[in-house]
Order: C-alpha cells, then sequence, then structure tokens
C-alpha cells in the first residue's frame, strides 16, 4: 500500500508489478443537485480514502459496432454517476520527485467513453519513468449542452480543473508541475485543440498530443443553443438548467441515445449548411464564452509544442462493421456527406467520385474531411513547435477491411495490444506499440518526439 496526501486529501493506493497505482481520485465534487449543469467543484474528504479500485464513470449507453468488441478502449464494469470526476494516476515512484507528467483525455464522440478503459491503463509509460494520470468528464447533455442558467463548455471545465488538481499535486506522485503533457484522441484530441487557445488554460501545460482531433468540430453558442431547444422539445421542458435538473439521468441518455441512431439523427447544419460535426457528434465544444472567447484555430499557445496527426483509413471504423463499404454507390456517397455540407458532390468529386471505386473515394474523402485535413492544418498552423504523424499499420480484422481505422493507434500508444486483441488481432507488433510509446514518453521528456519538425512520421 502507497499512502499519498493532496490538496484533496489522503488516498490510499497499491503497489501493482512495481508501479503505484491510484485509482478513482476526485478532483472535483460530484455533479449532483444544483451542482448539475455547473462549473466544477472542488472535492475534499478527511482522513484516508481507498484509492485501490476504480471509480463511477459518467453516465452514457454505449452503441456496439457488428461483429466489432471496442469494450477495451471505451468502457469498465463500473457504477455510472455520482462522484466520477476523478482521476487515475500510475507512477513509477512517487519519492523520486521531477518526474514528467502525461494527462491523457479519453474520446467517445462526446457521449461515451471513460479514462479507466484498460486499454488506457498507465503501466507501461510508468515503466518508461511518466507520471501517467488519465481523467474522466462530463458527456453528452450535461457535459456540452449549453442551457439557459448553466454553465457552456462544461465538460471543457471539467477537463480544465482536472489539469489544476494534477498541476497542484504533481509533486505528490513524483511528477513536475512545470513538465505536464496532455494527450488525447478523437473527442479528447478535439479537447485538446480547444484548450490549446483557451485562455483559462495558459500555465497548465507544456506540451500537447492531439490525436485524430482539431479545432473545427465546434459549434456557436448560438446554433448549440438550437441544439439544446431541439433536445428540450423532446424531452418536453424547457432548455434551461433548471428544467434539466428536475430530470433523471436515464431520461437524458435515452434522448442523447435517440439523436445519435442513424436515421433519427437532428439536422445540425448551420446557415451556410455545414454540420462541423459531420452527423457523428451533436455534442461539440462552443466558442462565444470565456472558455473559447474565439475560435479556438485563433490565438493558440505558442508557448505549448505540439504533435498531431491521425490513422490513414479513420472512417473504415464506423463503414466497414456496418457493410455500407459493400453496397454504397455514387448517389449515395454524394446524399451522406450533403446531410452535412452543400458541396458534397463537389468535395467528393475531388477525391475521384466517378472515376475511382466508391467505396475508396468515400473512406478518403471523410477520413479527410472529419479528421486528417483538420489535424493536418492544425500542426501547419501551430506558432510553436509542432510534429506531424501518420498511423498506417492496418487491423487485419474483417479480413483486412478494418484497416488503420480510427482509434487503432490506442493500443499501440500505451504498449497494451494484449487487453484489445479484440481490436488489433492476435499477432499485432509489438515493437511498434513500444516505437510509438517511446515516442511519446520522448516527447514529454524533451519536446522531441524523434523526428523532425514539420516533417510526418509514418507508424507502421
Amino acid at each position: 500500500m502507497t499512502v499519498i496526501s493532496t490538496t484533496s486529501g489522503r488516498v490510499r493506493g497499491e503497489v501493482v508489478d512495481g508501479i503505484h497505482r491510484f485509482l478513482g481520485v476526485p478532483y472535483a465534487a460530484a455533479p449532483e443537485g444544483e451542482r448539475r449543469f455547473a462549473a466544477p467543484q472542488p472535492s475534499t474528504w478527511d482522513g484516508e480514502r481507498d484509492a485501490t479500485r476504480p471509480g463511477p464513470i459518467a453516465p452514457q449507453v454505449i452503441r456496439k459496432l457488428p461483429g466489432l468488441d471496442l469494450g477495451a478502449l471505451l468502457s469498465v464494469p463500473q457504477p455510472q454517476g455520482g462522484e466520477y470526476l476523478t482521476v487515475d494516476v500510475h507512477s513509477p515512484d512517487p519519492s523520486v520527485g521531477s518526474l514528467p507528467v502525461m494527462v491523457f483525455i479519453h474520446g467517445g464522440a462526446f457521449i461515451y467513453g471513460t479514462g479507466s478503459a484498460p486499454v488506457y491503463d498507465g503501466a507501461a509509460f510508468a515503466r518508461r519513468g511518466v507520471v501517467l494520470v488519465t481523467i474522466n468528464y462530463r458527456l453528452g447533455i450535461d457535459g456540452f449542452l449549453p442551457l439557459a442558467g448553466g454553465d457552456t463548455n462544461i465538460g471543457l471545465r471539467d477537463q480544465l480543473a482536472a489539469l489544476h488538481w494534477v498541476r497542484d499535486n504533481a509533486a505528490a506522485f513524483g511528477g513536475s508541475a512545470d513538465n505536464i503533457t496532455v494527450f488525447g484522441e478523437s473527442a479528447g484530441g478535439i479537447s485538446i485543440a480547444c484548450l490549446l487557445s483557451s485562455p483559462l488554460a495558459r500555465g497548465l501545460f507544456r506540451r500537447a498530443i492531439v490525436e485524430s482531433g482539431h479545432p473545427d468540430m465546434i459549434r456557436t453558442t448560438e446554433l448549440a443553443g438550437t441544439v439544446a431547444e431541439r433536445v428540450a422539445e423532446k424531452l418536453g421542458v424547457p432548455a434551461t438548467a433548471e428544467a434539466f435538473r428536475a430530470l433523471s439521468t436515464r431520461q437524458l441518455t435515452d434522448v442523447q441515445t435517440e439523436i445519435t441512431t442513424p436515421g433519427q439523427t437532428l439536422d445540425l447544419r448551420d446557415a451556410n449548411g455545414f454540420d462541423p460535426g459531420y452527423g457523428l457528434a451533436p455534442f461539440l465544444p462552443v466558442f462565444g464564452d470565456d472558455v473559447l472567447p474565439a475560435h479556438p484555430r485563433e490565438r493558440p499557445d505558442s508557448d505549448v509544442d505540439l504533435i498531431a496527426g491521425s490513422n490513414a483509413e479513420e472512417m473504415r471504423l464506423y463503414f466497414v462493421p456496418r457493410g455500407l463499404l459493400d453496397v454504397i454507390t455514387d448517389e449515395q456517397a454524394v446524399a451522406i456527406l450533403g446531410a452535412s455540407r452543400p458541396d458534397a458532390a463537389e468535395v467528393l468529386t475531388t477525391f475521384g467520385l466517378g472515376e475511382k471505386p466508391t467505396a475508396e473515394v468515400f473512406v478518403a474523402a471523410m477520413t479527410d474531411l472529419v479528421f486528417a485535413g483538420g489535424a493536418r492544418r492544425l500542426a501547419e498552423q501551430h506558432p510553436g513547435r509542432a510534429f506531424q504523424y501518420r498511423f498506417d499499420w492496418r487491423s487485419p480484422l474483417f479480413d483486412g477491411r478494418l484497416g488503420a481505422c480510427h482509434g487503432l493507434e490506442l493500443p499501440f500508444v500505451f504498449d497494451n495490444l494484449a487487453v484489445a486483441q479484440a481490436f488489433v488481432g492476435p499477432n499485432a507488433p509489438r515493437e511498434l506499440a513500444a516505437e510509438m510509446n517511446a515516442a511519446w514518453v520522448r516527447f514529454a521528456e524533451t519536446g522531441d518526439p524523434g523526428w523532425e519538425a514539420g516533417a510526418v512520421r509514418s507508424f507502421g
């Protein structure tokens, strides 16, 4: 057992295979009652808190993809709700001091996921001399739906509160408050791309890694208010924090499930006919408040070193298990993209529509539009030092058609292939996992991941 004194209270962790592990440590109070739809509040306790088991996770309903088990990336069999604004910490040795700290923000389209998922176990990072922290934050309606009388960008405010907590307690776990790197994937990557430009995040981290995310998946406060009105209509209540506090968690997760079901999604296009979430994410960060006064592409922190990249065939995760690529026609490709932007035919033509197989064109176009293009621009436009990567290794699942899809890099980044065999297969290259994990650690230690700034490093 290991006991640590934090700014919130004392926590009792355990040593597993030489790694000091502290699970389910609150960085903020349970978001219940009047604390729902409000900025996070501090959490304190008396005595010694048990931190040897994972805590609860944010309320969510995970929709499964046919024939694909993503449990290692998305969920743990833990209770939902209550005191779930927590961190998990893996440390080589709390007594060492001045170790680099890495804080991971999980993905999940802002509606599901947890930092306690098996693939995010931080033992591999800790073995390389890093204090690894994963966090939970509010999701969906509770985290990213602006309501009258409530706060905006609540999920981002949770992440900011977690980063403040990590900075204040880094030394207690053996880390350096002056050497913190944030990294995240998908919704977590989008979050970090936003925090890079937030005045409230200045000084909280020194380096950032954005995996399959960028700052363009964001709405204006006005359009987000329209989303709130539509959700409120479905629930039969006013779009106010007071009215939503009177609703149960089940009522909110039920309506989230409804509006994220294919064929029942809301029309979330702006006045110009664009949906920045491409039908994948009804709940997104907003700009026009104190967290993000301007669009996050404006004024990113030039003092932060950056890695940004994506996977070569991101959208195969969404299309292959559902069989879409086996049947899609040119007309269907235009119609699907047309639900998110008015120039769908022209855009697809630039990727070869009419000249190449429709499935090939659709994957390439959607991968670039939703993920790769934004990540590339983020790195190219960053005013500080920036590095790019692309993950090219292809999963053998679905007879190899799953490819280098969305999220596939995560078991390699965390060097946790064994727990993710249902995603990467039984013979995924261990050397590639060690290589990626080491590169992320080098970046956290020195700001140099091992390749030239401006160049694109291929993994796989």
